[in-house]
């Protein structure tokens, strides 16, 4: 895989490590072994132990894994066992709310090491900037599920746009990665997940979380650039080569330099 940050990232529980080599062979461009939310309390430290296992060895896409949050007596132990492994990508920290938290996750950190905090209360939303600005954090994640109980909030439509615009907002401030939409809750709609993905696009996200590798395909697609856009790109770049500096429009609009920089994004992107 490139440079370029991921457009999917699919998360596998860790208690179930007979997945883990199907998920990197899924088409996902990252993925996130799961301590938390869908691993049992009493399942805790067995799926760590699993996790451990798979990540002392190679693999060929990124591997990240999504500790405990720090309110649980498991933390800590996730934290020792996991980021000084050279084959964690980066950890994912649940319901992240202050820089302590980041900087626990750090201490005796592989020196490669990212973290994605996932912001997904009330709390976190408030802190963004400090957390945006913590050391090693790649990218912010929206756990939007959660974060619709945290505030009582009833939709994942316009009910979410401020907070998705203010996570794209203070993302790029920081010059950190844009951001990661988070999970549709349906598997097998894929028209629902594309049009999902292309809503988190649209607002400026960069990634969306993928729950089953059958959203992988529509997530992607969401994120890549469709061939009546790359064509839109390629005459207008086209025209503006051929007008020698003179004012031009195409469509029966006019291209200025905002255009021509969109334009010059689809072609490369």
């Amino acid at each position: 895989m490139s440079a370029t940050l991921p457009r999917s990232y699919l998360f596998v529980p860790g208690n179930r490590p007979e997945r883990f080599d199907k998920a990197h062979t899924s088409g996902a461009d990252a993925v996130i072994l799961d301590l938390e939310d869908a691993v049992q309390p009493d399942e805790k430290p067995g799926a760590r132990e699993a996790v451990l296992a798979a990540v002392s060895a190679p693999v060929s896409r990124p591997t990240w894994v999504r500790i405990n949050g720090s309110d649980t007596s498991w933390f800590n132990e996730d934290i020792a066992a996991l980021a000084a492994q050279p084959g964690v990508a980066g950890i994912v920290l649940p319901k992240a709310e202050t820089r302590a938290q980041i900087d626990a996750v750090l201490t005796n950190a592989h020196p490669t090491l990212s973290v994605l905090p996932i912001v997904e209360t009330a709390r976190g939303f408030a802190n963004l900037t400090v957390l945006c600005a913590a050391a090693r954090v790649q990218r912010i994640v929206f756990g939007t599920l959660d974060f619709q109980i945290d505030l009582g909030i009833d939709g994942d439509a316009e009910e979410l746009h401020f907070f998705r615009s203010q996570i794209v907002l203070a993302s790029r401030l920081a010059g950190i990665g844009a951001p990661v939409d988070g999970v549709s809750t349906t598997i097998t709609d894929i028209d629902a997940i594309e049009a999902d993905a292309r809503r988190g696009r649209r607002f400026g996200f960069g990634g969306k979380l993928c729950i089953h590798p059958k959203q992988i395909d529509a997530v992607h697609r969401a994120y890549a650039w469709s061939d009546a856009e790359r064509e839109w790109a390629q005459r207008v770049l086209a025209a503006v080569e051929a007008s020698h500096g003179a004012a031009v429009a195409v469509d029966g609009k006019m291209v200025d330099m905002p255009v021509i920089l969109k334009a010059r994004r689809i072609v490369t992107g």
